[in-house]
């Protein structure tokens, strides 16, 4: 992961692209390989923060959608963009 330097860091500023430890316990580690085996399923960074001298990352799993799942948005999206063409007309 790149982290950049601080820009009014020194000497004491660390390479931008060095390895970085995960801090998980061996259990953990092989629950979220088990799960991204899987199919359909993908782990994802959902917040990345500060904390003293640490860069904590917030993990989740995420499912991609089923193809019925897809059909319906793309309905929803249609049927959205003809109200919005039929009210413009009106105006």
């Amino acid at each position: 992961m790149h982290i950049s330097p601080y820009e009014q860091g020194n000497i004491f500023n660390k390479d931008p692209l060095r390895d970085r430890k995960l801090l998980l316990n061996k259990n953990e580690i092989n629950k979220l390989t088990g799960l991204i085996k899987q199919k359909g399923y993908t782990l994802v960074p959902i917040s990345l923060y500060f904390s003293g001298n640490f860069v904590k990352l917030e993990l989740g799993i995420g499912k991609g959608k089923k193809i019925y799942d897809k059909r319906e948005d793309i309905a929803k999206k249609d049927a959205q963009l003809r109200i919005q063409k039929a009210y413009g007309k009106h105006i």
